[in-house]
């Protein structure tokens, strides 16, 4: 979203990259051109949606028939587009900063004949005012790119009806999509790439305007944003090897972005590690190795607004 954050970022949530978000992740410190990066939110975005599909079915049994639901930082419309096939009679907002990802959105959405998809531009959290209220809100990997999580939080709120249920995907774990030892370098690469993402992160966090220090307790912080918490789950993005070529060309575009992050938080030798994965015409290459893969998991959080009375 321009000059804002996307949500349906694919990968781990201190990752530099979708679904992400996804995720690749919107704009904060890290300013990024997203609209750009369209192709990679969408083909991360396809990843998850085996991950997304289930935490619909599962919102379903808190929120059978929605009129309204929000996809609050849709990126490309991926997510909005499942919400739309998992609740039918729902319109379904796709609500973003980024004129072109909206305009991905409102394409993918007549290409698979949902109607009830619209698009609208926002400023977030700011411009969240007026589009209520809503049923269901469903943002993904968007709150942690806002200096005052809490107020994201209560901005988010503020748009259900009563007895409205807010989704809030942060946390989960790493993508993997490599084995331990994969023959070049040393064993053990991802985990010392989520360590230096975790730093990103930190500085990420600390640069953004307004940044408030919050632990990351996501029931507590959605209490203290005046809802009820409902339940949290964590649901799985699964694809073994051996991967299509749309998948591997997101690890490859993911990989790209974690070694520009590396820099000067890894070790030589594991950047040339993280280079022999780019080649692009090497056997060893992520685009062409057998035995990539991807697993991660997307953590959604849940709550309501309180009933008068």
């Amino acid at each position: 979203m321009t000059g804002q954050h996307h949500a349906h970022q694919p990968t781990h949530p201190h990752q530099p990259t979708q679904p992400t978000h996804a995720h690749d992740h919107g704009h904060g410190a890290d300013d990024v051109d997203w609209e750009a990066m369209a192709d990679q939110l969408e083909r991360g975005g396809e990843l998850h949606v085996p991950a997304v599909t289930a935490a619909a079915a599962w919102l379903r049994e808190r929120m059978p028939a929605p009129r309204l639901v929000l996809d609050v930082g849709s990126g490309p419309g991926v997510g909005s587009c499942v919400l739309a096939a998992a609740f039918p009679k729902a319109e379904v907002v796709a609500v973003d900063g980024a004129d072109g990802l909206l305009a991905r959105a409102a394409t993918r959405a007549a290409e698979r004949g949902l109607d009830r998809v619209r698009t609208h531009r926002a400023d977030l959290p700011e411009g969240l005012g007026g589009l209520g209220p809503a049923d269901l809100v469903w943002t993904s990997r968007f709150v942690h790119h806002v200096g005052d999580q809490a107020a994201a939080l209560a901005a988010l709120a503020g748009v259900l009806r009563p007895g409205g249920l807010l989704a809030v995907v942060e946390g989960g774990l790493p993508a993997r999509f490599l084995p331990r030892d994969i023959g070049l370098g040393r064993p053990g690469l991802q985990p010392r790439l989520d360590a230096g993402n975790d730093e990103w992160f930190d500085e990420m966090r600390a640069g953004l305007p307004g940044a408030v220090a919050a632990v990351e307790d996501w029931p507590a912080l959605l209490a203290g944003a005046g809802l009820v918490p409902t339940g949290t789950r964590t649901f799985l993005a699964d694809h073994p090897a051996p991967l299509g070529m749309d998948a591997r060309r997101y690890l490859h575009g993911h990989l790209t972005r974690l070694r520009g992050a590396a820099e000067g938080r890894l070790a030589p030798d594991d950047l040339a590690t993280l280079d022999a994965l780019l080649d692009p015409d090497a056997p060893g290459g992520v685009l062409a190795r057998p035995d990539a893969f991807y697993l991660a998991a997307d953590t959604v959080h849940t709550a309501v607004t309180p009933l008068p009375g």
